[in-house]
Parts: C-alpha cells; structure tokens; sequence
C-alpha cells in the first residue's frame, strides 16, 4: 500500500519545524522563545484548526441555538402538523359557548331582565361576536407579506441563510412556514398562520375582542356559576341520600306489597336531566371563559406594550441585546421604529382622522397597513395626526 501525499507532506513539515526548533534551541541555548518560522507557522495551524469551528460571531447564544436545533426543528414540525387541528379546536370552542349561550342564557336573560339590560347584553353580545368572528377569519386568511424572490432595487439589511434572498428591515425568516416574514411577530399556531405586516392588526383584535368576550361572560356569569355549583351539589346529595319509603312487615301480610318486592319506595327525583345538563353548561362556560380571559387577556397586554413602544416580539429580544452591547460602550439606544407611544397606535390601527377611530377601532375594518413593509420611512407622521 502506498502512502497518501497528503500525510507525507504533513509530516515533512512537521519534521522541518521539528529541525529548525532543535537548530535554533542549540544555537541560542535559550528555550524561552521560539524562532520566527515556527511561531508563524504554529499561528497558521490554530489558526486553521479554529476556522473549522470558531468565528467572531460564536457565543453562548449560538452554542445554545446549535445545541436546541434539533429540538426546535421537531417543534416547527408539529405546529405545522397540528395547525389545523389548533383552528378546529378555536372554532369548536367557540362554538361550544355561542350554543350555551342562545340555547341556554337567552330566553332566561329575555324571560328576567329589564328592557334595559335586554338591550345592553344583545346590543354588545352580538357586536363583540362579530368582531371576534371577523378579525379571526382576516387573521388566518390574510397573507402576513413575504419579501420578493426576484431581483430589486429595495434596500435589504442582510441575506437569509434559509431562503437566500435579501432581507428588508424588520423581516424574519420563519422555520414552520419555511420563508421569510415581513415585519414578522411570531408564528401562531391557534391562526396556523404567522403574524407579521399584513395581518397582526387582525390578530391583536382578534386577541382583545376575544379579551373582552370572555371577561363578559365571566362577570355576568358569575352568579349563575355559583348558582349552578350549588344546584350540582344539591343534586349529589340528594342521589347520596335517596331513602324510600318504609313499609312495615304488617304491609305484606294484609297485601300492600306483593311478595318479593322490596320494602322501600323510591320516589323520582326533584329535578330533569335537563336541568342537570343546564347546569353543567353554566359551569363549562364559566370556567372556560376565565381561563381564556386570563391566559389571552396576559398576551394581549404584551401585545398592547409591544405596540406602544413600536416593536414586535422578536424585535423586543434584538433590541434588549442591542441596547446592552451599547451600553457597554456608554451609548443609549433607540428604536428606529418608534414614532411615540400615540402615534404607534395611529399607525398601527391606520388612524388618520377622527372618524377613523370608530370606522377602524370600534368597527370592523379591512383596510391594510401603512405601507409595504419593505421600506419603513414612508409612514405620514405629520403634525396634524397628533391632534386626531
């Protein structure tokens, strides 16, 4: 078998620094310095030896990141299985308390209230209704926007090493849906969409109005919950503690009973299965609608600060390390995209009159963002919005 070049001519080398150590050890008797060559050639070697797994980049972040890829990328794989089933799960839900509610709270809220209050819990029940079924179907079915694969003259802050295309400010590349995101958010599994340029006003109403939903159900529930625990307490005990009759042994001898049948009486119950379902419906209801209320109302307020200082989620991470790093150097950062706490919201909403704020807010609204979410200098903040 014949040797490999490549071995002979590394240990050739490794021989001639070998030689010219020894040559200059024995020539200067002092070891405490090695002789040019060999220090520029030892620099050479790990030099070579750390390209193959250090850059100027590389911290605990990225080891962090490398080490969890394998994890992240099973979890992209599910949320993407599982997003429809996520959507399925929303629209059953929902369904569940709209059923509850027409067949269960409305003829007793028609049968009980004042006119008054009639008119309040139709009134705002079916406007909040509306508004949830609206931005949620935007919010699915709107495009969150997606940079152009083709050649352009749009300024780009860096390439994705993913897509391999020129990224805008503000874009992201998202691994569930496998492309790039304008002004990405995050990717939602309940939407089986990402939330970015396009639609994350739909998916913040959608947040709030569903917010808002559940915490009217659970105040104006509240009573009837506590009503109906007792009454499934009551129906317990009363099933515990169900005693016939008694019938004496003189009853069988003059006839009052024919032989073999037991001596006890059971009578039937004071209450219908439909009053028990009625009342499991009432506590389904409640606890669902507060759970929701708390767990969606905690995101929505995140969402709310998000917006008021003009960034999104992933931005809020960059920008806490930015604003670190520059620290360090006795500098403060900001935030580009931050127009004012008054004026995000105008912009994020698409306010630019007074009429709008009804037409737009209170109202459900299809008009799209300021903008393409390509270049991010062209948003009208002029001194007459800060009247509006």
């Amino acid at each position: 078998m014949r040797p490999c070049p490549t071995f002979l001519l590394v240990l050739l080398r490794w021989v001639r620094l070998r030689m010219c150590a020894r040559r200059w050890r024995y020539s200067n008797g002092n070891n405490s310095r090695l002789p040019l060559c060999v220090r520029q050639r030892w620099a050479y070697l790990r030099l070579m030896v750390n390209s193959l797994y250090y850059n100027s980049l590389t911290n605990s972040d990225v080891v962090m990141d490398s080490l969890m890829e394998p994890i992240f990328w099973m979890v992209d794989l599910l949320t993407r299985w599982f997003g429809a089933v996520f959507v399925c799960l929303v629209v059953i839900l929902t369904s569940s308390i709209l059923l509850i509610a027409y067949v269960g709270l409305l003829p007793l809220i028609l049968n009980t209230y004042s006119p008054p209050w009639i008119v309040w819990h139709i009134g705002y029940g079916h406007w909040n209704l509306v508004m949830i079924v609206f931005h949620y179907y935007k919010a699915t079915k709107t495009a969150p926007g997606y940079p152009p694969t083709v050649k352009n003259d749009i300024p780009f802050v860096s390439v994705c090493k993913k897509c391999i295309i020129p990224k805008p400010a503000r874009t992201h590349h998202c691994g569930i849906c496998n492309t790039c995101i304008l002004k990405m958010d995050h990717h939602c599994p309940w939407l089986n969409n990402c939330v970015g340029h396009f639609n994350q006003r739909y998916f913040f109403c959608f947040c709030l109005s569903m917010t808002l939903g559940c915490v009217y159900c659970s105040i104006s529930g509240r009573n009837l919950f506590l009503d109906a625990y007792s009454a499934i307490e009551r129906f317990k005990h009363m099933d515990l503690d169900k005693s016939g009759v008694p019938v004496t042994g003189m009853g069988q001898l003059i006839g009052i009973l024919p032989p073999g049948q037991s001596t006890y009486q059971t009578p039937p119950p004071p209450y219908t299965f439909r009053d028990k379902m009625f009342h499991k419906s009432i506590i389904y209801m409640w606890v669902l609608t507060s759970t929701v209320a708390v767990a969606l109302g905690g995101l929505t307020i995140w969402h709310a600060v998000l917006i008021s200082r003009g960034e999104t989620s992933i931005e809020r991470h960059i920008n806490n390390k930015e604003a670190e790093r520059m620290a360090k150097h006795g500098k403060v950062y900001k935030n580009p995209f931050n127009y004012g706490r008054l004026n995000n919201w105008k912009v994020f909403f698409g306010v630019e009159k007074r009429s709008h704020w009804l037409t737009r807010v209170l109202l459900p609204s299809g008009h799209a963002p300021y903008g393409n979410g390509l270049t991010w200098d062209i948003y009208p903040i002029r001194k007459d919005m800060i009247s509006v």
